[in-house]
Formats: structure tokens, C-alpha cells, sequence
């Protein structure tokens, strides 16, 4: 079984490791060695990336022999070889797991909700609470506590046992694990056990913020940062929010107010402009049909147009079709789309109409007896197409 350093000292950045075996994992080269300070992916905790001797290492695995298998982008040979972890990444997911202890103890000495799970994602972290009632305040509560032992700098010790006296330990969330168990305990605040990588003093944390929070699976999942994550993030919002307001010319305490208020005024606007738009459309109809030249009962109304919108083109035909004997055949050339209606007690289908056509020129289209579309008919046939849609209804309504 693989030595891990990281067990006992986090900070270890470089170190010296023997090659024991070679081995392709998904056709990339891995090796497996008999000490290494590389975490391995597991609860909750993305693995480390760094370098073995020439080689990259992209990902760290453990298997199930408790062997850490370090998948590289070139083959090393075995023998001796030096390691570097990757800092900068070690050190942030050092902040987001001991921020997520902490965050989970102060749950449960606020709301009593254990924690579920915990996901380190890139951006940001998740832990799904037993907690079915969220609320703003309660959030407000927990960050509280949890900063303040941010703030105290309080020590993080390792301490390992088993299971034996695991239970002394007053540990927070039970262990399933055989043999020598390590325990994270955040002084005189949280006890767990954990493989993962932490921080010596909960101060090195900076920040733990609560970003968001919703209802899932019966309980809760809250969406936080730590660290230098939380102050990246925190201030690209304060620069946004500084933006907004520019925008609305108000301060961050009207901001919600000035947004709704708009949103409301939008709204007006849109319906303002569909009863509008509904308006032009009957006009457009009206003068349609007065221009129609009505030849015995039925008016055939043929109409080619560019750059409208269909829905504005299906409801000028039922406004047409609404009148007694009209037939409506309009097209919108650029989006090779178009529209049959007919007026009701009209003899005809124009669903059968539209497919007989699309089935001879193309396209694909379909709808019922008094209204069909079709779409995607070939540029080159659009107005063979109408002229034939045309003949169809002519020879219905002579």
C-alpha cells in the first residue's frame, strides 16, 4: 500500500518517491509508487495535479488495494523519482474542505441538520444539508458562527485512532472504516473523520461564504467559497452590483425596488405592443380583403413577404380566414416557410393541401383542415409551390 504523506503534512510540496509499477489506465500511462504526497480524488475532494520527474500528472486515483495510481502524459521509468505538487491548487481545495467542516459543524450547532454530502466543484462548493426549511436568516446564523471561527484562527490538528475509540472522540459524522482512522479536529469546535487535506490554523481559511441555497431532495443544498475563491468571487459580484447601479442611477439599496419597477413597466410595454401589433394585423387584414377582387364566393389571398415572423404570418391568415369565403395562402420567402387557411364551411383541407405539395417540391409541413404550414421548401420552388397550392384551391372554389 502506497505511503501518503499528505496524511501528516499538507504542506509538503516536494518529495522523493520510487516507481514500483508501470500500468495504462484508459490507454494514458499511470505508475504507482511507494510514497507520495498526491491526494487521490475521494470524499468529495478533487485529486492533485503536479509533476513526477519529466512527466505531468493529471490525475490521482485510489484503488482498491489502497494503492495511489498517478496517471501522467508521458511513460517515466521505474526507478527513483522526485514529485511537486501543484501549490496553488493543493492549497485552495486546503481552504474549501476545512471551510466545509466548519461549515457543517456550524449547521449543526445552528439548525441541528447534518451534513449529507459535499461536492468540491472548480468554482464553487456544495454540501446538501438534513435540513427540510431553509431560510435567509437561518443562512445568516451559520455564516455567522462559521466566520467567527475563521476569525479565531483556532488550530486544526490530526489525530488518528480507531474503531475501538473512535466514539471517545466525540467525532461528528460516524465512520465505516477498518484499521487506522485519522480525524480532523478543529479546536474545541469540530471532530471528523476525514482523509482529506486541511489548513494548520482555520485563520489561513480568510473567508467562508454562503453564496446560495435551495430545496433539494427533501432537504437542502447551500452552494459556498472559502478562501481566495469566496474574495474572487464576492468581489466580481460588489463590481457588478457597483455596474448595476451605475445603470439605474440608484444606490445598492433601491437596486431591487428600481429592477422591479422596470420589470413592471416592461411588461405594460409588451402587452401595449401585442394589442397593438393585433391591431396593424386587422387593419392589414381589412385591406387585404377589401383588395381581394372576390370572384363568386370564395377570394383566393396570395401573398409572398420577407423578414416576418411566422407567428405574426399565421395569425394575419386566420384574421383573413375569420371572414366568410377567403383562402388564404401566404409565404415568407427568406425562411422558405408558409401558411394555408381557409375560411369555415369551406369545402377543402388545407392539411391535405399542404401535403400534397411539400411531398412534390419538398419540405415538411403538416396541421389541420382549416389552417397547415410548411417549412424548409426549397428556394427554387417557394413560388411554384404557392402557384400550386393556388390551382389546388381554385379547382375546390371555382
Amino acid at each position: 500500500m502506497t505511503k501518503r504523506f499528505y496524511y501528516f503534512d499538507s504542506y509538503l510540496k516536494e518529495f522523493s518517491g520510487e516507481v514500483t509499477r508501470q500500468l495504462k489506465i484508459d490507454g494514458m500511462p499511470a505508475v504507482i509508487l511507494d510514497q507520495t504526497a498526491f491526494y487521490p480524488e475521494s470524499g468529495g475532494q478533487p485529486h492533485d495535479t503536479g509533476s513526477l520527474g519529466e512527466a505531468r500528472v493529471l490525475r490521482v486515483l485510489e484503488d482498491d488495494a489502497g494503492e495511489i495510481i498517478h496517471i501522467l502524459d508521458r511513460d517515466i521509468p521505474i526507478g527513483p523519482v522526485s514529485g511537486q505538487i501543484d501549490w496553488e491548487r493543493r492549497f485552495d481545495h486546503m481552504q474549501q474542505h476545512t471551510g466545509q467542516h466548519i461549515l457543517s459543524q456550524a449547521f449543526i450547532a445552528v439548525t441541528k441538520a447534518a451534513t449529507l454530502s459535499f461536492h468540491m466543484g472548480p468554482e464553487t462548493s456544495t454540501i446538501d444539508v438534513d435540513l427540510a426549511e431553509p431560510s435567509a436568516s437561518r443562512m445568516e446564523d451559520v455564516q455567522t458562527l462559521a466566520s467567527g471561527i475563521v476569525f479565531e484562527n483556532r488550530a486544526v490538528h490530526v489525530l488518528t485512532t480507531d474503531r475501538v475509540n473512535l466514539g471517545s472522540l466525540g467525532i461528528r459524522k460516524e465512520s465505516q472504516r477498518e484499521g487506522e482512522i485519522r480525524v480532523i479536529d478543529v479546536e474545541g469546535f469540530d471532530r471528523s473523520a476525514c482523509g482529506g487535506t486541511h489548513v494548520r490554523h482555520t485563520g489561513e481559511i480568510g473567508i467562508v461564504a454562503i453564496l446560495g441555497f435551495e430545496r433539494y431532495k427533501g432537504g437542502t443544498r447551500v452552494e459556498f467559497a472559502a478562501g481566495q475563491r469566496a474574495l474572487k468571487i464576492l468581489s466580481g459580484d460588489r463590481a457588478l452590483l457597483k455596474e448595476l447601479c451605475g445603470l439605474y442611477s440608484t444606490g445598492p439599496d433601491n437596486l431591487a425596488d428600481m429592477t422591479e419597477k422596470l420589470f413592471q413597466e416592461r411588461a405594460a410595454l409588451s402587452k401595449e405592443k401585442d394589442r397593438l401589433q393585433a391591431q396593424l394585423l386587422d387593419m392589414e387584414a381589412e385591406s387585404m380583403i377589401a383588395g381581394a377582387g372576390q370572384a363568386g364566393r370564395t377570394a383566393i389571398i396570395r401573398r409572398t413577404y420577407s423578414g416576418r415572423k411566422l407567428d405574426d404570418v399565421k395569425v394575419l391568415a386566420q384574421k383573413l380566414a375569420a371572414h366568410p369565403g377567403i383562402v388564404a395562402i401566404l409565404a415568407i420567402d427568406d425562411a422558405r416557410q408558409l401558411v394555408v387557411a381557409r375560411s369555415a364551411g369551406l369545402p377543402g383541407s388545407c392539411h391535405e393541401a399542404i401535403r400534397q405539395v411539400t411531398a412534390e417540391f419538398g419540405g415538411k409541413g403538416g396541421g389541420r383542415p382549416e389552417l397547415a404550414q410548411a417549412g424548409g421548401i426549397p428556394a427554387d420552388s417557394l413560388d411554384t409551390c404557392l402557384a400550386a397550392l393556388e390551382k389546388h384551391f381554385s379547382s375546390i372554389h371555382p
